[in-house]
């Protein structure tokens, strides 16, 4: 009886010992950081797997013991796709919250209303969307970075796919969103360089259901392919009408193409679709030298463990935004400043899932057209076209 007793007295002396230890690690101040998703509304397909990237990485970071001793905190704001919601969360983050960094919002449109809120708080802004304005001119952009590649440079890489190919007279679509805005000015700017008419210049609306008069216009003008730029279901759409369309010229789509979910909701007609993807789309299909495949095989394969599903580009996007914080905090502490001269500076030949990102005063995205890999959709999957 006395054994048992002592037995337990141990017990419960070594479990306050540990619960004590425990906290003593988590003794200091936590680190704020804010995020702001669309995890619900028309762009929640961006969304949901940006704050699902987040919760994970917070998790994994603060089981093993924080940053420098100091847990992580991570307020995650709902901006429901729309720009007003975005301001007023990034409002609530910084003068309630008081945070050090926001990652975020999803969209282009959302991103560029926040930049005059950032850049009076002297706060940085790592934004998930593809706008090339979002971060240009970059002398106005001194507090605001971005981790999705530059539309430009997705249009480039179609381009010199197309110019390889022959292809000179082009169809193009895009969705009336600032996603699509930017990367309609960028089909039309780049186009003389690499010797491509753009035949025809269709436009279609976020709530459109059905593209077939856009597409029948392109293939009346003549065009010997169409690019579609747009993200979620308008690509989903323009993919099974060309199709039954039996158009006979090749699809091109937007670097927002890079998910799964796309080929399963478009099923069939997918078949031969191209597109300029990161490569966590097809990251087990890279050489195991490559610089990004160990950290695209940890991140996808712990991201399907969790949440039975894919991140998609999307996820990644946020996964990149969060550790330049993250390694920015390891190296200077919760300073706003410090936090945004380490990401300018010192980001540099560093793997992230959408590149190898070359951070500098002169490029606050720090990605070219070198993070793509031109893909094509065969037998329902993606394969990179050599």
């Amino acid at each position: 009886m006395i054994k048992k007793f002592k037995s337990l007295i141990f017990l419960i002396l070594l479990f306050i010992s540990v619960f004590f230890l425990y906290n003593l690690s988590f003794a200091k101040e936590p680190y704020k950081i804010g995020a702001i998703f669309s995890i619900t509304g028309p762009a929640s397909f961006l969304g949901e797997p940006e704050k699902n990237t987040v919760v994970m990485l917070v998790e994994q970071i603060n089981k093993a013991g924080g940053i420098n001793g100091h847990p992580l905190e991570v307020i995650i704001e709902d901006s429901k796709s729309d720009e007003s919601q975005a301001v007023l969360a990034a409002k609530k983050l910084l003068e309630k919250d008081k945070v050090v960094a926001i990652i975020g919002p999803s969209t282009t449109g959302e991103s560029m209303a926040l930049i005059p809120i950032m850049t009076s708080a002297k706060t940085p802004l790592i934004s998930c969307a593809a706008g090339v304005n979002i971060t240009t001119p970059v002398q106005e952009r001194y507090w605001i970075f971005k981790s999705a590649q530059y539309d430009t440079s997705a249009v480039e890489a179609i381009y010199r796919y197309m110019q390889k190919k022959g292809i000179k007279k082009v169809g193009i679509m895009t969705i009336s969103t600032g996603f699509g805005d930017a990367g309609r000015k960028a089909l039309l700017e780049l186009a003389p360089k690499f010797g491509i008419k753009i035949v025809a210049d269709e436009r279609y609306g976020p709530k459109d259901t059905d593209m077939t008069t856009q597409l029948t216009k392109i293939k009346a003008a003549g065009a010997q392919a169409i690019i579609n730029w747009s993200v979620g279901p308008g690509q989903v759409v323009v993919t099974k009408n060309w199709h039954s369309l039996n158009m006979g010229i090749p699809l091109f789509q937007s670097h927002g193409w890079g998910s799964k979910k796309n080929l399963e909701l478009a099923g069939k007609a997918a078949e031969g679709v191209i597109a300029p993807l990161g490569r966590i789309a097809v990251w087990d299909k890279l050489p195991d030298k490559h610089p990004q495949k160990a950290l695209l095989k940890k991140y996808v394969t712990d991201y399907e463990n969790r949440y039975k599903s894919e991140p998609g580009t999307f996820g990644g996007h946020a996964y990149d935004a969060f550790m330049m914080v993250v390694e920015a905090l390891r190296k200077g502490g919760p300073d706003k400043q410090k936090i945004r001269d380490y990401i300018e500076n010192n980001i540099k030949k560093w793997p992230g899932t959408g590149g190898i990102f070359n951070m500098s005063p002169q490029d606050h995205c720090g990605l070219d057209v070198n993070a793509f890999e031109m893909v094509i959709v065969k037998n329902g999957d993606w394969e990179i076209l050599k």
